[in-house]
């Protein structure tokens, strides 16, 4: 499912115009976006959890040439499923 299959199925289902689907589904990414930028934990119950993580610097290999590099220490955006999220998923 792309954005767009999603926002057709969030109208469907919530009763509203795409416009306005394609609004909300838009302002609630930015706002999960910008927290989790600001080092904030987004929780949604049942659904699971947003987070910034720090990774440390490590060894790596170049797979053209097979070279030992280093990998530069990073922040990276996570998410944890919720656990009726994986219940639903693993029941299917």
């Amino acid at each position: 499912m792309n954005k767009g299959e999603l926002i057709d199925a969030i109208a469907e289902k919530a009763n509203v115009t795409k416009k306005e689907a394609d609004a909300i589904l838009s302002a609630a990414l930015e706002t999960i976006i910008e927290s989790v930028q600001k080092g904030e934990k987004v929780t949604l119950v049942g659904f699971g959890s947003f987070e910034k993580r720090d990774r440390q610097a490590r060894e790596g290999r170049n797979p053209k040439t097979g070279e030992t590099m280093t990998i530069a220490a990073t922040t990276v955006p996570a998410f944890s499923a919720g656990k009726q999220f994986k219940e639903t998923v693993a029941a299917s």
